[in-house]
């Protein structure tokens, strides 16, 4: 089929077709939607790369009965000539619509299937920390500065997202505003030159344009009493943000006049500078240290409320959720401050709905689907106890665990949308603090895709599929994995479903708060004090209290097993967790025997190193808690036999890390690494990591254990 003959037709109100005509696809949309006229610039790209597809017309049309966002695609004939129709509740419903289309033409262009879609979450967002002015510092965050000033990773960035369906883009930057303006009453406060600012208001213009355009919202979100270094400098206040803010973000704030007053008007003239910047969010914590949580909510109305109410055009608001009940800087729930903040978000006067952010199991949300605590810990019902009329709820699924490795476990997905998806949740943020997807500096030579995202691009379509719509089946993931890799899709896809719920496990049996005290791909904790690299160890094991009260510490299982107490019904034991586990692992390597990756595509061999990767860690994980519970038993009872077995299964363990250390060596690179950047300044770099680094580690702990058993002979 020549690539001249296809005709493309898009009606649809003002959308009109001009200038077709044999020899060449033209479409010039008339109308004023720029999301109409990016899906049918889709299409028609698409249709370039593919020449052997066949004729096809393709109609769009809105329809008032479909749901925003919603779509229904219809066959009017099959064969060789298909009429396809594209209904849509609205530009974005007929955007979806047409990615629907394009996959199935990439499935079998010759069986297009009828199919009707609609949202579950009107907000599907995406938390993406910006290196300038980061919220934390460290080289894995300061190195995709050039990246993220390139607009074809941003298009890229955005196509992704729309391929996905998320339709919020939230960026995190503890102060970008310098960037951004020259505030007008304050203009010492950007100290760039005007050709400077020019060149990076052309950038933020059209990086918010080119989301516009594909239905992505654009958020800033920044923390709270920031200013910029030359404006502290200027004024002799603020002064944590003289030097580095990055990394003096935490502490009391500075409370005067003249900082309200700059925070005021720099938000009205950035939301009329910006107008296709969607909203702005905020932050109670880190610099609010010394306010009272009233004071805190007083300074937010003071400042960023009164500034979007006079700015020329309204704006939506993210007010995040909860913090400090005291003076503080970090977080902390309490019923009392819950009520005020209630009070005080109900008070706002915006004309669109308030988006609330709360984290779901603080910064390790891979873990239990439960909601066990948030940012300060239990959250109780008075945000919802009485139905919200002017916010909801949006949860925040902060992922610090697993940055390298390939992630794809769509049933953790549908469960948490099952458990938590209540009518006062409008929906979901995705992202971490620790980890910017945009510069590849994790993969090795020859390894890479191209951009960081794009190695996780199973993670994303998981996560953003099935926000969008949680009924979708295994199959829409499998399909995407063999039109990538053939035949090797599908058992890469079961490896890796299998192999995911490693830091699952992990991450719901050791309880862990904010960013840096779990880092489960390496199996590293910020308290694991027992050896430098931070590996948690079995004593760890043993003392730690699980996060999810579904499963029973090793502490609590071996009192049980010596009063001959049964594990309580809907409880699992750490023996249980430990087969559950060490079952995922031999399921996903006996998977893998299938894949060949000789003479494969690079990609494929890094998704089959991902996968194996998981499985040696699920082996990993299930010998050393084995190892933990005989330890203690051995430690509690004085009984040798316990004490041999726990040699025995930490030489299991070591045997797992070392083959994790191979599958991993030529693919991934050594990566810096912000969760271990201050665990501490002497020693080993680590800053640097990579599974290879802790085998050390990993021998020292099975000698460690060896020497206390004394009498059982050479562990090794």
């Amino acid at each position: 089929m020549n690539l001249l003959n296809h005709k493309i037709i898009a009606l649809l109100g003002l959308l009109s077709v001009t200038n077709l005509f044999a020899g060449e696809v033209v479409v010039q949309v008339d109308g004023t939607d720029p999301v109409e006229r990016y899906a049918v610039a889709r299409i028609q790209s698409t249709f370039a790369q593919h020449p052997a597809w066949p004729d096809m017309q393709v109609r769009f049309g809105l329809d008032s009965s479909l749901p925003v966002e919603g779509y229904r695609l219809e066959v009017f004939s099959e064969g060789e000539n298909p009429t396809v129709k594209i209904a849509g509740g609205d530009a974005r419903g007929l955007l979806y619509g047409s990615m629907n289309l394009l996959e199935q033409l990439g499935k079998d262009p010759l069986a297009i299937q009828p199919s009707q879609e609609a949202a579950r979450f009107p907000f599907r967002a995406l938390k993406f920390n910006l290196p300038w002015v980061s919220y934390r510092a460290g080289e894995s965050l300061s190195l995709h500065k050039k990246t993220c000033r390139d607009l074809e990773f941003w298009e890229k960035f955005l196509d992704m997202m729309v391929d996905n369906r998320f339709n919020a883009l939230t960026l995190w930057s503890l102060h970008p505003f310098h960037l951004m303006i020259r505030n007008e009453q304050f203009p010492e406060a950007c100290d760039l030159t005007d050709a400077e600012l020019a060149d990076w208001q052309n950038f933020w213009h059209a990086l918010f344009a080119m989301a516009k355009e594909r239905g992505i919202e654009t958020y800033l979100v920044n923390w709270n009493v920031f200013v910029s270094p030359a404006f502290a400098k200027h004024h002799g206040v603020a002064e944590y943000c003289e030097e580095n803010i990055s990394s003096s973000f935490i502490g009391e704030g500075d409370k005067s006049e003249l900082i309200k007053d700059y925070t005021r008007t720099t938000v009205t003239q950035l939301i009329n500078t910006y107008p296709n910047l969607t909203g702005l969010g905020i932050s109670l914590g880190e610099r609010m240290g010394g306010f009272t949580a009233e004071e805190r909510e007083e300074w937010i109305l003071d400042t960023f409320i009164k500034g979007i109410q006079a700015a020329d055009h309204p704006v939506r608001f993210i007010h995040r959720l909860p913090f400090s009940a005291g003076k503080g800087s970090g977080g902390s729930t309490d019923t009392s401050t819950e009520i005020m903040t209630r009070n005080a978000i109900e008070s706002i006067k915006l004309p669109t709905k308030i988006l609330t952010e709360a984290k779901f199991n603080w910064s390790h949300a891979h873990s239990s689907p439960k909601l066990i605590k948030v940012h300060g810990g239990k959250l109780g019902d008075t945000y919802w106890n009485r139905p919200p009329k002017n916010y909801d709820i949006n949860w925040m699924i902060r992922n610090e665990d697993f940055f390298a490795l390939r992630w794809a476990e769509p049933e953790f997905v549908r469960n948490h949308i099952q458990m938590n998806g209540q009518d006062y949740v409008g929906g979901y943020y995705l992202g971490s603090e620790c980890y910017i997807p945009a510069k590849d500096y994790i993969s090795a030579p020859g390894f890479s895709p191209g951009h960081s995202f794009e190695r996780q691009w199973l993670y994303y379509m998981v996560w953003g599929r099935l926000l969008y719509n949680p009924n979708a089946g295994d199959d829409l993931f499998v399909n995407a994995c063999t039109a990538r890799y053939g035949d090797a899709g599908q058992p890469l896809f079961e490896a890796l479903k299998a192999g995911s719920r490693m830091p699952l496990r992990l991450a719901s049996f050791y309880n862990a708060t904010w960013d840096f005290t779990l880092y489960s791909e390496g199996f590293m904790a910020r308290s694991a004090n027992s050896n430098p690299e931070r590996l948690i160890t079995v004593e760890e094991l043993i003392k730690r209290n699980p996060l999810d009260p579904d499963y029973v510490s090793i502490r609590e299982y071996v009192k049980m097993l010596k009063s001959g107490t049964p594990v309580p019904e809907g409880k699992i034991s750490p023996l249980q967790l430990a087969e559950q586990s060490a079952k995922d692992g031999e399921s996903a390597l006996s998977i893998l025997k299938s894949v060949s990756v000789n003479d494969s595509p690079k990609q494929l061999e890094a998704e089959v190193a991902s996968a194996k990767a998981w499985a040696h860690m699920n082996l990993y994980f299930a010998a050393k808690l084995r190892a933990s519970v005989a330890l203690q038993r051995f430690r509690t009872d004085n009984d040798a036999e316990q004490g041999k077995l726990a040699v025995q299964c930490l030489k299991k363990a070591v045997d797992q890390w070392e083959q994790l250390a191979v599958v991993t060596d030529s693919v991934f690179a050594e990566m810096p690494l912000t969760q271990i950047h201050s665990f501490r300044k002497d020693g080993p770099d680590l800053r640097v990591f990579h599974w290879k680094r802790l085998l050390p580690a990993v021998h020292a702990e099975l000698q460690r254990v060896s020497n206390e058993m004394g009498r059982f002979g050479d562990p090794r």
